[in-house]
């Protein structure tokens, strides 16, 4: 398809053309991802197994895997108009630099005081958590997005929220963690003395500097231990990703408005709800055969759990107590290099996208973090916006993708998820500007070990 008109700056939609529904693109696929199992038993996880963790609706469609559309109640619609719809920007600018023939488009998540996409799925499990007449949730966070982004949610709606942080961001990004408190959260630096899960991975990993699966463990105990709470997530759950779908649909919405095509679709890869919820309104037009895209995933080369992960079932979790998922993984008990500053350090990746990966739907990249950076001071130079190391894993290909077309003359159209800002990773630019930041990348018996703790089906 042609490009119609003269394409603005930024596309904006309008109000009354904002999605109404969030995609399901589990609907849609053949391969259905694998069921979420008992830890105990290695039965599939039914609706009363995972009810004392998560709020019931959330149960509900994280285990549906046949309808295509949820219907996005109406008060989550009416906070999304404080921040959406988002801009799609066509990147003249960085078009320019590069003097490429191609077309780049990127989806900017960052216009909300939590700074990312992480809002999307924080106001719907928030809204589903008051509606259920819960105190409050616990969750854990990584860089610092989901858990702002949650606490901002949770004041909306008077909730409590408890946040365990990984001990590195938590060191490293004292301001992220001052919005969670503004915003009335209890922040704790993960692994932490304050549960039991805590206390046996300190045991086990004196000064460990911690991980999201670290994390997500001392979340879920605490959940488990106090009455009217549950547990929320931010990432790799199918409920997410369904919800970051708005994303997804906003992006087509605004193309086809404009006759715009992609050919190549990019995300930065952690869980992967911000490469699911920008994909999937695309993937499921290739699922059923009417149209076809190139998806490329991006990691960081020091937590690889697509590129080098082993595809089976384990643990959510380091503390070895939430449901095993299928997944691409390098292990439950591993831990990034403490050097590592980009983002994206979750162990495994999304069910929903192992699954498209596995089936060759979509491809993966991992990138080394002083390549990201590079690109991300570059793209900042030009487009105005001083990214999110995450984001930065996709600007990087993208910026790969364009200079391929500038060899070929290929005039590609490129879309890229923007996840959000960088303004409070500045510790990690100044690293990089110090000339302090390396790249880690980890061994073949770094990994092994990793491995060698996946759990025996």
């Amino acid at each position: 398809m042609k490009e119609t008109t003269k394409i603005p700056y930024k596309i904006y939609l309008e109000e009354s053309e904002m999605p109404k529904q969030w995609y399901n693109v589990r609907a849609d696929m053949k391969n259905k991802p694998a069921p979420l199992l008992n830890p105990a038993t290695h039965q599939p996880m039914t609706f009363e197994d995972l009810r004392p963790v998560f709020c019931d609706e959330l149960v509900k469609q994280e285990l549906d895997d046949t309808t295509a559309y949820f219907d996005i109640p109406q008060e989550i619609r009416d906070f999304y108009k404080m921040y959406r719809p988002s801009p799609l920007v066509r990147a003249y600018c960085l078009e320019e630099k590069l003097q490429t023939p191609a077309k780049i488009y990127y989806k900017f998540e960052g216009n909300n005081t939590s700074g990312s996409h992480k809002l999307n799925s924080a106001i719907a499990q928030a809204y589903y958590a008051k509606q259920q007449g819960l105190k409050g949730v616990t969750t854990e966070t990584g860089a610092g997005q989901w858990g702002t982004a949650l606490s901002m949610a949770c004041s909306y709606f008077d909730l409590d929220c408890k946040v365990y942080m990984v001990k590195v961001s938590y060191e490293q990004k004292p301001f992220r963690r001052e919005v969670m408190r503004t915003y009335g959260a209890s922040v704790t630096p993960s692994p932490s003395e304050t549960t039991e899960v805590g206390k046996r991975i300190l045991a086990a990993h004196p000064g460990t500097t911690g991980s999201l699966g670290c994390a997500i463990s001392e979340a879920v105990e605490t959940a488990l231990g106090m009455d009217g709470y549950r547990y929320v997530l931010g990432s790799v759950l199918s409920q997410v990703l369904v919800h970051q779908t708005v994303i997804g649909l906003e992006s087509k919405i605004a193309m086809d408005k404009y006759g715009i095509k992609p050919d190549v679709i990019i995300g930065c890869a952690g869980g992967g709800s911000n490469l699911g919820g920008l994909i999937s309104p695309f993937m499921g037009e290739k699922l059923r055969g009417e149209a076809d895209y190139q998806f490329i995933a991006v990691e960081p080369a020091s937590c690889p759990s697509l590129t080098r992960g082993k595809y089976a079932y384990d643990f959510c979790d380091t503390g070895m107590v939430c449901p095993l998922a299928k997944m691409y993984t390098l292990g439950s008990g591993f831990i990034p290099s403490a050097n590592h500053a980009g983002g994206l350090r979750y162990h495994g990746m999304s069910s929903i996208l192992s699954q498209l990966y596995d089936d060759g739907l979509m491809e993966a990249r991992s990138v080394e973090q002083t390549e990201v950076f590079r690109a991300a001071e570059q793209f900042a130079r030009v487009e105005g916006i001083l990214p999110a190391p995450e984001s930065s894993h996709a600007i990087k290909v993208a910026i790969d993708e364009a200079l391929k077309c500038k060899e070929t003359g290929e005039e590609k159209t490129i879309l890229f998820g923007l996840t959000g800002t960088g303004y409070f990773d500045m510790v990690a630019y100044e690293k990089f500007h110090n000339g302090e930041m390396t790249d880690y990348i980890p061994t073949d018996a770094d990994l092994q070990v990793g491995f060698d703790g996946l759990p025996q089906m």
